[in-house]
């Protein structure tokens, strides 16, 4: 045995004391990280809700692994996606001017980073879909995003289309230049918007109404406009399990992702993942 821990049995009250001030040192160690990413956002970031940040590095390779299992691509496929979003100094420029020009522009960071984004970029690279429902999307980077990855198809032959909806008659405003020509924002309650759609979704991003029951109401909408091998996306999935139950219900496959940003204090989102083989 330790003489630290010698001593704490010799002194029963003392002991508690140093043991207590030990736990608290080797949970702080544990805030240390998220705590100085949290000064350094307050004075560089002017962002109030929907968090942006970039991935760790390993946390990226873990997404581009799952996305290969999943769709049945190589590794170094799925890896070439995230690196093209990433790498996609148009995409950028193009969100950080339309950000800057933007009413709530003191609201948002010029500087772009996508986050578990890349991950949706990647699906619709590999998919190739005709194509995407995304609900509840705020600014527009998931929209930008996801567009770009159409957009990026198209020259290869494949077509898509883009399909936004939101309550917010103002969301969307990064949709816009090139971008908005692979897709449309349709305006006003989500359930009602994904009742209109006809054609058969390939790939379904939930990130709308954050509440379980909404979040349910829109997959039980969406069941029967699912295409053959279409994958869903619940941007939720970290604070319910209503994509899993809809898994289990509808008998496809439920795999989850957990963020972990890079230089943030916020611990990252959790994407769930549903689909067929």
């Amino acid at each position: 045995m330790r003489k630290f821990e010698l001593a704490i049995a010799r002194m029963p009250i003392l002991g508690r004391v140093l043991l207590t001030l030990f736990r608290a040192k080797v949970a702080a160690g544990s805030f240390r990280k998220p705590l100085a990413g949290l000064c350094k956002w307050l004075f560089t970031s002017r962002e109030t809700t929907n968090f942006t940040y970039d991935l760790e590095e390993n946390n990226k390779r873990y997404l581009a692994s799952l996305i290969a299992d999943i769709v049945s691509i190589k590794f170094s496929v799925a890896m070439t996606y995230i690196e093209e979003i990433e790498g996609d100094e148009a995409l950028q420029r193009h969100i950080a001017d339309a950000t800057m020009k933007s009413d709530l522009s003191f609201m948002a960071d010029p500087k772009v980073r996508f986050g578990r984004r890349v991950g949706w970029y990647a699906f619709v690279r590999a998919l190739k879909p005709t194509v995407v429902v995304e609900t509840g999307i705020d600014k527009g980077l998931g929209a930008c995003v996801l567009t770009a990855a159409l957009k990026r198809n198209k020259e290869e032959g494949c077509e898509g289309r883009y399909y936004g909806t939101d309550i917010n008659p103002k969301a969307g405003y990064l949709l816009s230049g090139d971008y908005a020509d692979f897709g449309s924002i349709l305006y006003g309650d989500s359930i009602e918007s994904l009742e209109k759609l006809e054609a058969p979704i390939d790939l379904f991003v939930n990130d709308s109404d954050h509440s379980a029951e909404y979040e349910a109401a829109e997959y039980q909408t969406i069941e029967n406009k699912l295409s053959r091998n279409a994958i869903v996306l619940g941007d939720n999935s970290h604070c319910t399990d209503k994509l899993l139950e809809f898994s289990l219900k509808t008998k496809r496959h439920f795999v989850f992702f957990q963020e972990v940003p890079r230089d943030h204090w916020f611990p990252g989102c959790g994407m769930g993942i549903s689909f067929k083989r």
